[in-house]
């Protein structure tokens, strides 16, 4: 904020360069008053372009030298690093370093070279950028889409790529209550026992219980009528007067407050027929047509 009447003067001229979602870290006036340019990965062929010029610069790179980069090798350089151009470059400097040369006298950098010194294709991701929550959001929209196969996918890059798996099991747990509901109540059960099989087993067969939690919540029959239902009771009570609570339904633990009527003519559901008292009015008189629970006729809810 101390900023802000200084750059709308022109004192200071604000420029700056981030990894990281500039929404996440600056305040929505300073943003506001910015212009932001999203830089987008590089993909493989640019990363292909990078290597091929390193090859032919003459000053900075390895043109003129007895270096031979096969196309199978620049190809598979620029699918391993994953759209970081310094990581290529680094990769091809530890190749040319290594490589032995051959009769011809050049040294060719050979695919099982880029294997050996290179190990596993990294993964661009980190637990507090929009990254992670992109693949998190992916997660969560596949499942409540009923995408077993997707939902898989996208837990299977979050974990190889260093993510919490217990962080998963968590939006799990949100997942059965938000998006599956009523409509299967057995999936808070099935979240709640991967989380728990994680923390007794640990990663190894832990990770395998969440997966399965997360192919059944996909399966699973879909409501979020109690999701939606609570939001609409929760802004009522936000929004609305504070409605006192109808004599009939207050506590009478005293003398006193019996005699000023407390708790009288409430009806015990359990001495009605069905236990259930029919015309018995719960709400504040002010609000007592309200409705905000419609349930689906999806899995069990519909029988509930």
């Amino acid at each position: 904020d101390a900023f802000l009447p200084h750059i709308e003067d022109g004192t200071i001229t604000f420029i700056g360069a981030t990894t990281e979602n500039p929404s996440f870290e600056l305040n929505s006036a300073l943003l506001s008053r910015a212009r932001v340019y999203l830089l987008k990965s590089l993909g493989t062929e640019d990363i292909e372009q990078v290597l091929t010029q390193a090859m032919e610069d003459k000053t900075r790179g390895y043109g003129g030298q007895d270096i031979v980069l096969p196309d199978e090798t620049r190809r598979a350089i620029a699918e391993l690093v994953n759209g970081d151009a310094r990581r290529a470059l680094n990769t091809l400097e530890m190749m040319a370093d290594m490589a032995e040369v051959n009769d011809s006298g050049k040294r060719v950098l050979k695919p099982e070279l880029l294997t050996e010194i290179a190990g596993e294709r990294s993964a661009r991701f980190d637990n507090k950028g929009d990254r992670f929550y992109d693949l998190i959001s992916a997660l969560h929209k596949s499942v409540r889409g009923s995408a077993p196969d997707a939902a898989l996918y996208w837990y299977a890059r979050i974990i190889t790529a260093g993510g919490d798996p217990l962080y998963v099991a968590r939006r799990c747990l949100a997942i059965a209550s938000e998006d599956v509901g009523n409509a299967d109540p057995r999936a808070m059960q099935v979240a709640i026992a991967a989380w728990d099989c994680f923390t007794r087993v640990g990663p190894a067969e832990g990770e395998r219980a969440i997966a399965q939690a997360i192919v059944y919540l996909a399966c699973a029959p879909k409501s979020n009528a109690v999701y939606t239902a609570f939001k609409a009771a929760l802004a009522d009570a936000r929004e609305r007067p504070d409605y006192d609570v109808p004599v009939h339904l207050r506590n009478a633990p005293t003398k006193l407050m019996k005699e000023m009527g407390y708790g009288q003519e409430y009806r015990y559901a359990h001495d009605e027929a069905n236990a259930y008292a029919a015309g018995e009015v719960y709400f504040p008189p002010e609000i007592a047509q309200t409705r905000y629970y419609f349930p689906t006729n999806r899995g069990l809810e519909g029988k509930i």
